[in-house]
């Protein structure tokens, strides 16, 4: 197997992406037909782009531009060099570069599993900007990436590894399906009040009978993270450092940024972290919730971790805030113009309805298994990413007979 050395855009065509406006400065530009894919969206996807949270309209679309499925999207801005394939035609802005496989150059899996596991680490040499890290298309297209000259060649190790993407792919739709379940078994006990039982329940003011009003502060702590020293951040260390771009709604993202060997002595205990452990961001995108998965790992400042109290089972107070009803009331509670922040002890003080022991404990027999399931099924999604990213130096390298 013959190994080259090429730029992009001897590989095929390299463009970017188009978007003149942000929807708070044209809305008529959005909530159309054509899906309008965001930073966010690649850096969630796997092999394949399949979900979206915005659209264009016909007017969106003339100002922008539509790329076909099989481009491979790659994150310039953001989130660095994050890449994945658009599974249907579609949008993205500026901050996204598209790259169009040439039929007899490349394939595009295997120029997203080479971005993914040894390319991506190259780009952090190339960024700039204080709060947000930048890669022009200019820097993107000075970088030579080592590619197996044979695109046959290509397509044979791309289809080796996709098979770990495909059993990640799986494990994901099994994820949100039991998300979904535990979801939607919240909304119908605790906020449509069709419990089990109900029906011989009376209702007090809009309340079930014996049902209370609580504030939050009564359920859980609030738990702050650390303020660490960045002078002792290191690139790789036993434990990660988890911030707020760790914090993504209904998702921990593992990979961290800075490391330490070593925890400060002035640091708590509870900004240890374990399997289970629900944070909240308090800064920029407010009030997102995850469940933590994964060992060695250490919470910093502006990210809290929420520990119940009073016996309240964990998976209610975790459904209880991965909900639209408390994400809007989170979102109306944080300050500051240029970024949002959110208080604990403004928090802590909103009121809940807490239903009675009873129904938490059987609303936890359920949930509780759910959550462990979903946690297994992350962890081993983890390992099945670090497995692949494993097995494309060793192909690419004779170790492994392609």
């Amino acid at each position: 197997m013959k190994i080259v050395m090429k730029p992009l855009d001897e590989l095929g065509y390299v463009g970017r992406g188009k978007s003149k406006h942000r929807p708070r400065d044209a809305a008529h530009l959005y909530d159309g037909p054509y899906p309008f894919i965001q930073t966010s969206d690649v850096k969630n996807a796997g092999l394949y782009i399949t979900e979206y949270a915005q659209t264009y309209s016909i007017a969106g679309l003339a100002q922008s531009k539509l790329w076909k499925a099989g481009t491979l999207c790659i994150t310039i801005a953001a989130n660095i060099a994050d890449t994945a394939i658009l599974s249907f035609d579609a949008c993205f802005p500026d901050s996204i570069i598209g790259f169009i496989p040439g039929p007899k150059k490349s394939d595009a899996r295997y120029i997203k599993y080479l971005f993914g596991t040894i390319i991506q680490q190259r780009f952090k040499k190339f960024t700039q900007g204080a709060t947000q890290d930048n890669l022009s298309k200019e820097k993107l297209l000075s970088l030579k990436l080592p590619v197996a000259e044979d695109v046959n060649v290509q397509k044979v190790i791309a289809d080796k590894i996709s098979i770990y993407d495909n059993h990640i792919d799986t494990n994901r739709r099994r994820i949100q399906l039991l998300e979904e379940s535990a979801r939607l078994l919240f909304h119908e006990w605790f906020v449509y009040f069709r419990f089990p039982g109900h029906e011989k329940v009376k209702m007090v003011d809009g309340v079930p009978d014996r049902w209370k009003k609580e504030k939050i502060n009564k359920l859980v702590s609030l738990l702050g993270g650390h303020a660490f020293k960045s002078t002792s951040y290191q690139q790789e260390g036993k434990y990660g450092i988890v911030t707020i771009k760790n914090v993504q709604q209904g998702r921990f993202i593992p990979e961290c940024t800075d490391y330490l060997e070593e925890t400060p002595n002035a640091m708590r205990k509870h900004c240890f972290l374990s399997n289970g452990d629900i944070l909240i961001s308090l800064t920029g995108n407010v009030g997102r919730i995850c469940l933590v998965y994964g060992e060695n790992y250490l919470l910093n400042q502006r990210v809290a971790k929420i520990e119940s109290k009073n016996k309240i089972p964990k998976s209610f107070i975790y459904w209880m805030f991965d909900n639209p009803i408390m994400q809007k009331r989170i979102e109306n509670l944080s300050y500051g113009s240029a970024q949002q922040n959110l208080s604990p002890i403004k928090l802590g003080e909103q009121m809940v309805i807490l239903p009675p022991d009873p129904l938490l404990e059987s609303f936890d027999e359920i949930v509780s298994l759910i959550n462990i399931e979903i946690i297994q099924l992350l962890i081993q999604n983890q390992k099945l990413a670090q497995a692949r990213d494993l097995l494309l130096p060793r192909l690419m390298s004779g170790t492994i007979e392609v």
